[in-house]
């Protein structure tokens, strides 16, 4: 999992009054558990806000007055109106404890009911995961070529070794469905080759009739 720096001041004080001079001055209230203790810190607004709309899942190295920890995030406040972060919480990384992560879906490769005209949709963007730090990969991969038009893969079927995906085996990750301008090329086609056959039916059935007709003349010219 990659790692990115992060730079934080100790907060003197824990309150309401104190995160929101800290809001004012451009600067984000967290706090840091997981270990012995609590740490109540304050963080860069826009260096963190660069973190977490990153998709990519980061781990952190935090320094908070020349102290640093591995951490990830757990959890980001927002303003309901602005959509400003207004808290952050971090879990700090304990070696040999298992840490929960919402890791983000890739689909690899092309699906075959794609390139025949149908869409894939993704079900999940990401997935919460369990697992020892070491063992979490950057994003849960899938190889998604071999779908055709009504296919589907479940959680069941990506493979994920050292860590568990905490949704339910059936759950629906992927599916491939088929398109609108997919089933109006289809029933086209069906029609014109109804058509096709309708005419060679027809063609037929004027043959027969002229082989008929000639026969009975011939009858008649005998008698």
């Amino acid at each position: 999992m990659k790692t990115a720096s992060l730079s934080g001041s100790l907060r003197e004080n824990v309150g309401k009054k104190d995160a929101s001079t800290a809001r004012k001055s451009g600067s984000v209230p967290g706090v840091l558990y997981g270990g012995q203790t609590q740490t109540h810190f304050t963080v860069d607004e826009v260096k963190l806000s660069k973190l977490v709309i990153n998709p990519e899942v980061f781990a952190i190295e935090l320094d908070t007055d020349g102290k640093k920890v591995l951490c990830i995030i757990q959890e980001v406040q927002f303003h309901p109106v602005t959509d400003r972060i207004v808290h952050v919480d971090f879990l700090e990384v304990i070696p040999g404890k298992p840490v929960r992560v919402n890791l983000p879906v890739r689909a690899e490769g092309t699906a075959l009911g794609v390139i025949n005209g149908g869409r894939m949709e993704i079900l999940f963007r990401r997935l919460p995961v369990m697992g020892l730090f070491e063992n979490l990969p950057d994003a849960l991969s899938a190889d998604v070529s071999h779908l055709k038009i009504g296919d589907s893969m479940r959680i069941g079927d990506i493979n994920l070794e050292g860590c568990r995906i905490l949704l339910n085996d059936d759950v629906l990750l992927f599916a491939c469905k088929r398109t609108r301008l997919a089933l109006v090329e289809e029933t086209e086609l069906g029609e014109g080759e109804e058509g096709e056959e309708m005419a060679e039916g027809a063609e037929g059935a004027e043959g027969s009739e002229g082989t008929e007709g000639e026969a009975g003349s011939s009858d008649g010219g005998d008698s």
